[in-house]
């Protein structure tokens, strides 16, 4: 349901766009994940994912951290 408010969201706050959902045959749910440590520029660290329901992409975020990350562990 998260998804869908989030998607609609989007279609009342662009109104000129549009979004292109297509047919797989199938509804399998796929998600993707990466972080990046403190780059040199920014001394902060970034994270992100993104989602994918049926082969469209239905939900994403990036988000730089208020912390510094220092090792995996």
């Amino acid at each position: 349901m998260n998804a869908v408010v989030r998607i609609l969201r989007y279609l009342k706050s662009a109104p000129g766009k549009g979004m292109m959902f297509s047919k797989h045959g199938h509804v399998d749910i796929m998600g993707y994940t990466d972080s990046d440590w403190a780059a040199k520029r920014y001394r902060r660290s970034t994270s992100g994912y993104f989602t994918f329901v049926g082969g469209n992409l239905v939900m994403w975020r990036s988000k730089k951290l208020k912390v510094v990350s220092l090792s995996s562990a």
